[in-house]
């Protein structure tokens, strides 16, 4: 084949390189703009797997870049006054100048033609002699660029500004260091990649960059401010740029995540930063390059396999590993855009939180890379519970008070709908159910939504607190629990509104009952979905008897023996019906601005505030998004809520999402509704608790240590191990978990065999 490449930086050369290897009979010639030692970056970071990948597909140019990387294992982070550092990370760089002139070199041994300083052309006609051209001309392809319709092209510019320095300082770890001005914070990403230099990128807020005067400054005016703002770290030397060709101003990017839904269009194909993008905070863009031209080159070459075959393999091959790190990326990029959340925390937790950022480094795995480090996070989380105890335990197995109800530790079997009441109450199914978890181990354990009414029911399985044999239903539960187990009873109240008078769950979920359906209330004529029935706007009299039934089971609850009651304002159930914009389309005072669509819930959580006990705890229940962007609700609005409730009394917020709107689009994955979790406890200043696909105690060590929630609360888990928070104290060798004394014999055993297990799989790792 004869083969154009449009750009010679890592990504073009290394597939003109890999495709020669393939077969040396290709014709491949790369045509870049620039001159050859040309580069506006400085370092380039990889990890141990990348070199794997380089030496497996060219051993010759990977023996020569791996033998010129700069190895380093700690990293550093500055704040508060502060250095906190971590070690075991294992970082390699090197300069992408040596990078390339690396490549080139390979590239000519192969007899690839090089053509430096030519503009290639974006039209498809001028390359009539060529098989394919490689669009690897970078973020600001011009190929892609030119066939925006034709590549699916979305490009989402990111809020802060950076610059890309490099300096002469050396530095001997991987450092962030945030410093404090009056126009608010900076900070720098600084790693060496050779024996002289380091990468130093200067980043901050778009706010900080206009009040320190940065848009109106030239280079060398930008250049002298920053070395002064980190002159702590740089030990007198400079700052430099290599990009003095453009003005000030320009100097300072902003990034932009690309993504394009299709990689190829005629005789183009994308590649590298052309067909995506991926933060500098996460040090992947040229990973990311150089495994997309080994894929494509293998796919090209392979036998018996069609083009359009093989570009449909390198695709869908390609972008899943792309969306992986993308989607870290994202969460990165999060992470500095709203710094402000975080910068309260004390040194050593604010660091965990940094490293743990993009969700691809977890708790166990910061023990496998620094078990010393990660126990001192430890040691401090366990501190900061009631008791103080510095001892070196998960976080998971942390106390947590709320009022005067002290938790033994912050696991929740969470609210799941059971549909298995008779009339209301609930039974002996009940009784198994919640006996059996709260043995399990965990500090709280959630009743399903309780209803405050029989038309308040989601089903006819769904129980209540509204009659005397639910009040004896419950309180035998709440005797049992207390009896036998150290865990405590919330009781979720709810009305289910539009979302009522349906089959239960596993008869047709949300699909209304074919006999004996009651009337709906809502707080507007909105149905749920076209099969459903349509809901009676509430009248005052319908918000005085709604308000009554609620402090009226909250009544209740305390002969029933709770311990904290939670008011359900979430999942498009009657009370969330008031808060969301998509359900309420009121025209008085109980609809419209967020103001008055809170005013009804707020009415009654206060007045179930004023009936429930004052040192016991409530929490409320919300949906932080409706998942339908700004026609709903938004979690910067979930703020307010939140902030609303916590006013009212409310010592908890149960952050849930979405399930208000049956055309809502979600996004799934794991702990995908923790982001709003964290966003809620750390803006609005509010205990949180964490919801949503959370299912491996990782998962909740590592949410906890963050700062991202106070409680995790596991919902399908536990419907299948009841015993989760034992096994999770057996896995991690923690003895201080109550445990039922009949059942002592068998957490023995366990704790054995996880033991041994352990002690194997550490063998196996050497």
């Amino acid at each position: 084949m004869k083969i154009g490449c449009v750009g010679g930086g890592p990504a073009g050369l290394y597939f003109a390189i890999s495709m020669k290897l393939h077969n040396p009979e290709h014709e491949i010639d790369v045509y870049e703009r620039n001159r050859p030692d040309d580069t506006f970056g400085w370092g380039v970071v990889f990890s141990d797997q990348t070199v794997d990948n380089l030496m497996a597909n060219d051993p010759v140019s990977g023996a020569t870049i791996r033998d010129e990387f700069a190895h380093w294992d700690d990293i550093d982070v500055h704040i508060h006054g502060e250095c906190v550092r971590s070690s075991g990370h294992g970082f390699i760089g090197i300069g992408r100048k040596r990078l390339l002139a690396i490549l080139q070199a390979r590239a000519r041994d192969l007899g690839i033609g090089l053509h430096f300083e030519h503009e290639a052309s974006t039209d498809p006609a001028d390359w009539a002699e060529f098989d394919l051209v490689i669009a690897a001309d970078g973020a600001n392809s011009r190929i892609r660029t030119a066939h925006v319709e034709q590549f699916d092209v979305d490009i989402q510019v990111k809020k802060n500004k950076f610059f890309w320095f490099g300096t002469t300082k050396q530095f001997d770890a991987f450092t962030f260091a945030f410093e404090q001005t009056e126009a608010g914070w900076v900070w720098a990403h600084a790693y060496r990649f050779d024996d002289q230099l380091s990468t130093f990128i200067v980043e901050m807020a778009p706010e900080t960059w206009t009040g320190l005067g940065l848009d109106a400054m030239d280079q060398p005016e930008a250049i002298a401010l920053c070395e002064q703002l980190f002159a702590r770290y740089l030990d007198g030397n400079p700052l430099i740029s290599n990009a003095t060709h453009l003005p000030g101003p320009q100097a300072w990017l902003n990034f932009r995540r690309i993504i394009t839904g299709k990689w190829s269009y005629d005789k183009f194909i994308l590649l590298g930063d052309a067909a995506h993008t991926a933060h500098f905070s996460i040090g992947s863009g040229t990973k990311l390059a150089l495994e997309d031209a080994i894929k494509l080159a293998e796919v090209l070459n392979r036998p018996g396999l069609s083009r359009a075959d093989a570009l449909a393999e390198y695709q869908a091959e390609r972008s899943v590993e792309v969306l992986k790190l993308q989607n870290s990326a994202r969460n990165s990029t999060e992470w500095f855009e709203t710094l402000d959340r975080y910068l309260p925390f004390a040194p050593i937790q604010f660091t965990y939180s940094l490293l743990t950022r993009s969700q691809r480094v977890s708790h166990e795995n910061l023990r496998l890379r620094d078990q010393t480090w990660l126990e001192g996070v430890e040691r401090w989380f366990q501190a900061q519970a009631p008791g103080g105890r510095e001892v070196s335990a998960p976080p998971m197995f942390a106390p947590f008070r709320l009022r005067e109800l002290e938790l033994a530790n912050r696991i929740v079997v969470s609210p799941m709908a059971m549909y298995s009441a008779t009339d209301g109450t609930p039974g002996d199914f009940h009784f198994v159910h919640y006996g059996t978890r709260a043995q399990g181990g965990a500090g709280l354990v959630y009743t399903e939504m309780t209803c405050v009414s029989p038309e308040g029911r989601i089903t006819p399985g769904c129980p209540g607190l509204y009659a005397p044999e639910h009040v004896a239903g419950w309180k035998r539960i709440t005797d049992f629990v207390h009896g036998n187990s150290k865990a405590r009873m919330c009781l979720q109240l709810g009305h289910s509104g539009a979302k009522g008078s349906t089959r239960l769950g596993w008869e047709g979920m949300d699909e209304p009952l074919e006999t004996g359906n009651w009337r709906l209330i809502a707080a507007s004529d909105v149905p749920w979905s076209a099969a459903n029935q349509t809901p009676r706007p509430m009248t005052r009299a319908d918000m005085d008897m709604v308000r009554d039934q609620f402090v009226a089971a909250t009544l209740l609850a305390v002969e029933a023996g709770f311990d904290m009651v939670e008011m359900h304002a979430a999942h498009g159930y009657l009370l969330s019906s008031f808060i969301t914009p998509m359900q309420n389309r009121r025209t008085d005072e109980y609809g419209g601005t967020l103001e008055n669509r809170l005013r009804f819930p707020l009415e009654v959580f206060t007045a179930m505030r004023a009936a429930w006990p004052s040192d016991r705890p409530m929490s409320v229940r919300i949906s932080a998004t409706d998942w339908m962007g700004d026609q709903g609700v938004t979690p910067e609005e979930a703020v307010q809520i939140a902030q609303a409730f916590h006013e009212a009394g409310a010592d908890l917020i149960d952050v849930s999402a979405g399930q208000t709107w049956a055309d809502c689009k979600p996004v799934y994955g794991r702990m995908f509704q923790t982001p709003f979790a964290d966003q809620v406890r750390n803006e609005a200043r509010v205990s949180t608790m964490a919801v949503g696909n959370i299912y491996e105690t990782d998962h909740v060590n590592s949410i906890l240590a963050a700062g991202r929630a106070d409680l995790v609360a596991l919902g399908r888990p536990h419907m299948i191990d009841p015993m989760w928070t034992l096994r999770a104290a057996a896995q991690h060798g923690y003895r201080h978990v109550a445990v039922p004394p009949a059942y002592l014999s068998g957490m023995g055993q366990l704790a054995r065999n996880m033991q041994r297990a352990a002690e194997q799989e550490a063998a196996l790792r050497g």
